[in-house]
C-alpha cells in the first residue's frame, strides 16, 4: 500500500494515523520531496479521470490567475500541471494492495476497502 501526498496537509494526517490505529503498515510518497512520478499519474488519470485529481479547492490553485486556471482542460494539460505543482494533487492518492487507486480520505469507505482485500 503507497500513500501519496505531502506530510503537512491535514487529509493526509488524519488517513495516516487512521491506517496507524488500524494497524496498516504503508509505504508514504512524499511529493514534496520526491514529486509526483509519471507512471503512476498515468495510472491514475486511467483510473479515476484527471478531473478527480486536480484539488481545485486548494491554495495552491486559488492562487493561479485565471489564465493558469483556465489551461487546464484536459489529460495532457493536466499532467503538465500535476507534475509542476504537486501540491494541487488532491490528497491523499492511494494505491492499494491489489492495484486499486482512490483519491482523498473517508474513514467508512478505507474500513470496507480494507476488509475486502483482508477477505481475498
Amino acid at each position: 500500500m503507497i500513500v501519496y501526498g505531502i506530510p503537512n496537509c491535514d487529509s493526509v494526517k488524519r488517513a495516516r494515523t487512521w491506517l496507524a490505529a488500524q494497524g496498516v503498515d504503508h509505504e508514504f510518497h512524499d511529493f514534496k520531496k520526491a514529486g509526483v512520478p509519471a507512471s503512476a499519474l498515468d495510472a491514475w488519470i486511467a483510473a479515476l479521470g484527471w478531473q478527480a485529481l486536480v484539488n481545485r479547492q486548494g491554495s495552491t490553485w486559488r492562487k493561479l490567475d485565471t489564465a493558469a486556471q483556465q489551461a487546464v482542460v484536459d489529460t495532457d494539460s493536466a499532467k503538465v500541471f500535476l507534475r509542476s505543482q504537486p501540491s494541487a494533487v488532491k490528497r491523499p492518492v492511494v494505491q492499494w494492495p491489489g492495484g486499486e487507486i482512490s483519491v482523498g480520505f473517508e474513514g467508512a469507505a478505507w474500513a470496507a476497502r480494507l476488509q475486502r482485500n483482508r477477505a481475498r
